[in-house]
């Protein structure tokens, strides 16, 4: 046991190492993914009866496994959307996991639930939500979204006994994100997708819903806004959607989907672009997207949270003590799909307290520049010509007279050369789809002559 102890503490400093080099790092290696017969080929059997040891295994890490990997902060990573987290949220995230902390109940985890919470409390700021507003860090989008929908759908069914046997009906936009379609299906609920990738108008929504047949307006029961679409930055008429959604009544539930496009609100430059947001029954953010936190950390919001308890709360003989008067307090697991959790909201209030919200109003507004100044030199490119005006901070853009698989072909090359990572997307043009470059900010570190280099490598 003696020897182990001494290879703990050996193995401690050796990690401590690696992640003061790696967070001190703005300019990562980018990394390129191999092929899985590669990588055994190069690791070979890690897993043993005897073990292979941490020394050996951290080598394996270091010099093979992380370098086909890449880094989601790295400048020049302008794909999907990419991630930028603090160092500090870094480092509070051993925190988090040295700590052991349970996050389900508050009788088990009652400070990490309290911290999280403190940074709850900013994120309903943001939306303006009124009291008793609130919400709970979710593993991510998706499970922020399914919290969400089977919300709404519970909260349907229990105002008509009938809309119990009934196949549920959502409304959104086909520029919803991916796991809104996803998540229709778990719940087994229909999902009708206005066509239009542009923004979702009110007027829009409530001609779509006069389209309906009768029996189908009876299954409607929840209308999904986007405060920000992940393929271009989209907002959706939010104000003019809520509008529709009061004027139709109570079966409809209000969604907004702001998982990347959250952050901004903190932005005052463009807070105005989602005016409404406020008016809505739930919103999903992704603090691990644009507000600089590390892997996984999403965020549910609901305007009556009890509605989401009586949803969510789970029961069990196991369980009772957790509901017991002397262990009040919250519980995050009775707001969203997850039991067991971890507090994955720690990280991003210990930043916000290190750093204060100001700081974070910069990085995010910083992301906008970028945007604007990436369109401007579009501009002023004669093989290249924006798709549409920047939008938060995304951009779509053409390089003239390129195939699909000329964008392919960029896209690995910069890659495999270490360069940069930028993967273009379809944009739907009429009745067709066109393969377009895409740039989606979110790393402060990123420069001018960044965008330049990566607009350079399409000549």
């Amino acid at each position: 046991m003696h020897n182990i102890d001494i290879d703990l503490v050996e193995m401690t400093l050796d990690v401590t190492k690696y992640v003061i080099n790696r967070i001190t790092k703005t300019n990562p290696e980018l990394g390129m993914p191999k092929k899985e017969e590669e990588l055994k080929r190069l690791v070979g059997e890690t897993i043993t009866s005897e073990g292979i040891g941490g020394e050996k295994a951290f080598e394996l890490w270091k010099d093979v496994l992380v370098k086909s990997t890449v880094p989601v902060d790295h400048p020049r990573n302008l794909a999907f959307v990419p991630a930028s987290p603090t160092r500090s949220a870094i480092m509070f995230d051993l925190v988090t996991a040295a700590s052991s902390i349970h996050g389900a109940f508050w009788m088990e985890g009652a400070g990490g639930i309290f911290a999280e919470n403190e940074a709850m409390r900013w994120l309903v700021s943001l939306t303006g939500m009124p009291e008793p507003a609130f919400g709970v860090f979710t593993s991510g989008g998706t499970a922020a979204n399914l919290s969400a929908m089977v919300t709404a759908r519970e909260c349907w069914r229990d105002l008509h006994e009938e809309n119990k046997s009934k196949r549920g009906l959502i409304i959104a936009s086909v520029g919803a994100h991916s796991s809104i379609k996803a998540m229709a299906k778990v719940i087994d609920a229909e999902i009708l997708l206005v066509p239009s990738e542009e923004r979702l108008t009110g007027e829009q929504l409530q001609e779509t819903i006069q389209s309906l047949s009768e029996t189908d307006r009876k299954r409607l029961f929840a209308v999904v806004a986007t405060g920000g679409t992940t393929n271009a930055g989209i907002i959706d008429d939010l104000k003019g959607i809520a509008d529709v959604c009061d004027k139709e009544g109570e079966d409809i539930w209000f969604h907004v989907d702001a998982a990347y496009g959250g952050g901004a609100l903190a932005a005052d430059s463009v807070r105005h672009l989602f005016d409404g947001i406020e008016r809505a029954d739930s919103i999903t953010i992704d603090p691990h997207k644009w507000l600089f936190s590390p892997y996984d950390c999403g965020a549910v919001i609901y305007r009556e949270p009890d509605l989401a308890k009586n949803a969510h709360a789970q029961e069990g003989s196991y369980l009772d003590i957790f509901k017991d008067p002397g262990a009040q307090g919250f519980n995050p697991a009775d707001y969203q799909i997850q039991l067991t959790r971890r507090v994955r909201g720690l990280p991003l209030w210990f930043s916000l307290a290190m750093h204060g919200t100001d700081r974070y109003k910069q990085a995010i507004e910083r992301g906008l520049e970028l945007a604007q100044i990436a369109g401007e030199l579009i501009k002023n490119n004669s093989d290249l010509e924006l798709v549409r005006d920047p939008s938060l901070s995304c951009v779509l853009f053409r390089r003239k007279g390129w195939t699909p698989d000329d964008y392919r072909d960029w896209t690995y090359k910069n890659q495999r050369e270490g360069f940069a990572l930028v993967t273009p997307t379809k944009w739907k043009q009429g009745d067709t789809f066109e393969t377009v470059a895409r740039f989606c900010f979110i790393n402060p570190d990123t420069t001018e002559e960044d965008i330049s280099a990566i607009l350079a490598s399409m000549n």
